[in-house]
């Protein structure tokens, strides 16, 4: 490879040593994960606007732009939480340790696998889950990752957690709109609520209307502060990837003000070994505390080494205040309880964050790719997951549901699917309305037959791509 550039300088990243060839990876990847949350957007937020369209509450040249405001909006507001929660999949301090190449074939992989799978279900209408293709080529690139260069491979216990967030959550939202849509049947009388719109020019009330359209910006809202997510964690694992000095820790955070979080920490450890002299779980903690304070001096934003080493820091500093929270919270005296949990979230922040010009980012490619391309999956949400046509009550009863999972996943940091948690509750309405026979069973064989398939596919796929993008590596 001709060595084109050794150094250059990037708007909003700074001074960066990549090859010329690297370099063009690395655009690479970064215009790949805009692709990948613009597909995201007409792929899983058409969702959101499925039954506000076809309960004509709002015409789709409002509704879809609206959607996409809320989802803006959502991914800024909504933390980083699962961001870090899909990092965690792949072994990123192993990847870390090795060279920039390893990591570009990791990156590529999953990004191009996901977006081959989006797209393939898209074209054919299927409403599939971007959150399963991502977790699916995540988990791909890590065993083929643990295969070619071993290390601490996939993160099992993160896979198992997202794993069933995945699983139960369609089970959730189905059980839940069936019995909420029973309910709103047994307590509100009203027929408008009921009604099935027929015609262009059959429009609900004004109350209706006012109700679908806040069931909708709910929607919208939580897919971004969730959804909008992976993509946050999916550009912060290229960043790391390719320039880890500048990306494993969060620089702007002043050594002065990390410190000050260590120092209090390690206050409240000290006193609880002042009444716990020999307890081995404190004084693991305080000798973590120590070193990192130690390695600190040495970090800088250009040193990948120094700045990697005080990452695993605190990192181990993390994981051992999270087991004492857990099981040993008695060690510590109650007047120091809520300062060393405040002292430990500034101690998460320095390895768990993202920084505004990459939520932006994300937040504005999900934001158009919502206007664009939504009508296949409206078609499917709206016509053919019941044989009959939604009615206002289903429609909000649906994306009621679906705000209300995708917002308690959010606060717990697990990724959930937009698409399978609405689906399920527009198909438990429908059960709720006509029981099992008001199901177009051939719709949902296309639905669930995508929801198998995806993990397996792209897992497959991902593997399969690492592979082949190895054999560049020279």
């Amino acid at each position: 490879m001709l060595n084109i550039l050794n150094m250059i300088n990037l708007p909003l990243i700074g001074e960066v040593e990549l090859t010329g060839a690297i370099l063009f990876i690395f655009f690479l990847c970064l215009l790949a994960v805009i692709a990948f949350e613009f597909v995201n957007g007409f792929h899983d937020t058409a969702n959101a606007v499925a039954t506000v369209i076809y309960t004509r509450a709002l015409k789709p040249q409002i509704a879809v732009p609206w959607s996409g405001l809320c989802n803006f909006i959502g991914v800024n507001v909504g933390g980083v939480a699962v961001a870090m929660g899909i990092l965690k999949l792949v072994p990123l301090n192993d990847l870390m340790a090795l060279p920039v190449q390893v990591g570009a074939c990791m990156v590529l992989s999953v990004l191009i696998a996901s977006i081959i799978w989006n797209l393939g279900t898209w074209y054919f209408g299927i409403p599939c889950s971007s959150s399963h293709t991502l977790i699916g080529a995540m988990l791909g690139s890590g065993l083929a990752f643990t295969y070619f260069y071993h290390g601490g491979g996939v993160n099992w216990d993160k896979a198992k957690d997202i794993g069933l967030s995945l699983i139960l959550s369609p089970i959730f939202g189905f059980g839940v709109a069936v019995l909420l849509l029973i309910f709103l049947k047994k307590v509100v009388k009203s027929e408008k609520l009921f009604h099935i719109p027929q015609g262009e020019n059959d429009k609900p009330s004004i109350m209706v209307r006012i109700l679908l359209i806040i069931t909708c910006t709910l929607v919208s809202f939580f897919h971004g502060s969730n959804d909008g997510q992976k993509g946050v964690g999916l550009l912060m694992l290229i960043l790391i990837a390719f320039v880890p000095a500048k990306f494993a820790i969060d620089h702007s955070i002043s050594n002065e003000k990390m410190i000050a979080s260590m120092t209090s920490t390690q206050q409240a450890i000290q006193h609880g070994l002042a009444a716990n002299p020999n307890n081995p779980n404190l004084l693991h903690i305080d000798t973590l505390i120590t070193k990192a304070q130690t390695d600190l001096g040495a970090v800088a934003a250009s040193d990948a080494a120094s700045t990697f080493k005080f990452r695993k820091d605190i990192q181990a500093i993390n994981k051992s205040l999270k087991a004492l929270f857990t099981d040993n919270m008695n060690l510590i005296p109650d007047a120091d309880i809520a300062t060393i949990k405040a002292s430990s979230n500034d101690l998460v922040n320095i390895t768990d964050f993202a920084p505004i010009w990459v939520i932006m980012t994300v937040s504005i490619s999900l934001g158009l790719g919502t206007m664009i391309g939504w009508k296949r999956i409206v078609v499917t949400i709206g016509e053919k997951i019941g044989k009959s046509h939604l009615s206002y009550a289903q429609g909000a009863t649906a994306e009621i549901v679906a705000a209300a999972t995708i917002g308690l996943s959010t606060g717990y940091g697990l990724p959930v699917s937009t698409t399978h948690v609405l689906s399920s509750g527009v198909a438990g309405a429908m059960v709720a309305t006509g029981g099992t026979s008001n199901i177009n069973s051939g719709t949902i064989k296309s639905i669930a037959m995508a929801w198998i398939l995806t993990l397996p596919v792209c897992i497959s796929l991902s593997f399969i791509l690492f592979t082949l993008f190895r054999l560049f590596i020279k």
